[in-house]
């Protein structure tokens, strides 16, 4: 049944309208449509019993009518719509007063309680447009318009079978049909045609500029590691120099083989031989990584029009060791 207020299947949520005070015309058709409605719900005629009620609830607001029509909906399956519902059911006795509350506490319970074991049964749909649909795109779930706040995000559904339209400006109409279960999250990449002409864009960024080769890059790589290593031996070893002349102030020769130092002195010279290493290893490093790239240099010739990498490096030091941090771009 494709009636007026169908047209909010998708979503499932109708808010409870504000009206001026309806006429006794307007009253009785209300009160006639409700009791046509609840006998069919009774009976099991969902399909026509709700939508008699959802009439009566709009020419005629009462919480006793929405809190009716919030059970026809949830007996009828379309769960995502009984929940909104069951909300607006109780937005309404919220905002009334102690005396009208005690009226409708045994439904206020029954609200409260079919509102928390359907919540979780809600599906969940996220639709999107696919990458070259171009901007004005028209988007309906059944005959219902989805902005742009609403794609790409889930939102809630009742169970069964859907359809959703694509109409780019000038375009034509793309239908998608498809139905979600209980409990079921989807998310569904829509498709757009394109007015005739048109072109879709690129699929994705232009290919960059090729960069230099993968030998290249070794050879860049190697000859900074190469100079920083040399440059770490250079200054290692001016510490390790300056360490080994505070341990001989501070230590006396007691015997050949035997020296007596100052606390001072056992520190400098342990510090000595820590930077005597370093400075050893980055020396022998930087030699064999210069050489190495100088042979890599020579192996490979130079690429036409290709970009240098930008390679730099930087050189930390302290009293137990060196060391160098290097970072390039290519």
């Amino acid at each position: 049944m494709r009636s007026s207020w169908f047209r909010s299947i998708c979503l499932g949520v109708l808010g409870v309208a504000v009206a001026a005070p309806a006429s006794a015309q307007a009253l009785a058709v209300a009160e006639s449509h409700f009791d046509r409605g609840l006998a069919d719900m009774l009976a099991g005629r969902y399909e026509t019993g709700c939508p008699a009620l959802a009439e009566s609830q709009r020419l005629d607001p009462r919480p006793g009518r929405l809190f009716t029509l919030a059970e026809c909906e949830a007996k009828w399956g379309r769960i995502a719509t009984a929940v909104a519902r069951y909300n607006d059911y109780l937005a309404m006795v919220d905002r009334m007063s102690e005396a009208e509350r005690v009226k409708q506490s045994v439904r206020h319970k029954i609200a409260l309680g079919q509102r928390s074991a359907l919540a979780p049964l809600v599906p969940q749909l996220t639709l999107s447009l696919s990458p070259g649909a171009p901007a004005g795109t028209r988007v309906q779930c059944d005959g219902m318009a989805l902005e742009q706040p609403s794609l790409g995000v889930a939102l809630p559904v009742d169970p069964g079978e859907h359809v959703v339209t694509t109409q780019a400006p000038g375009g034509a109409v793309t239908e998608t049909r498809f139905t979600i279960d209980r409990s079921e999250s989807r998310a569904i990449v829509l498709e757009v045609k394109l007015p005739a002409g048109v072109k879709p864009p690129p699929a994705g960024p232009p290919a960059p500029d090729q960069g230099p080769s993968g030998l290249r890059v070794v050879t860049y790589v190697a000859g900074g590691l190469g100079v920083a290593g040399l440059i770490v031996g250079s200054v290692t070893g001016w510490m390790a120099l300056d360490a080994s002349g505070v341990a001989a102030e501070n230590c006396r020769d007691v015997s050949p083989d035997r020296a007596r130092c100052k606390p001072d002195g056992l520190d400098a010279g342990n510090r000595a031989k820590q930077l005597g290493l370093v400075s050893t290893v980055g020396f022998g490093a930087g030699v064999a990584l210069a050489g190495a790239s100088a042979l890599l240099f020579l192996l490979e010739p130079s690429p036409r029009r290709q970009p240098s990498p930008e390679v730099s490096w930087e050189l930390t030091a302290g009293q137990a060791g060196g060391g160098v941090v290097v970072r390039g771009r290519w």
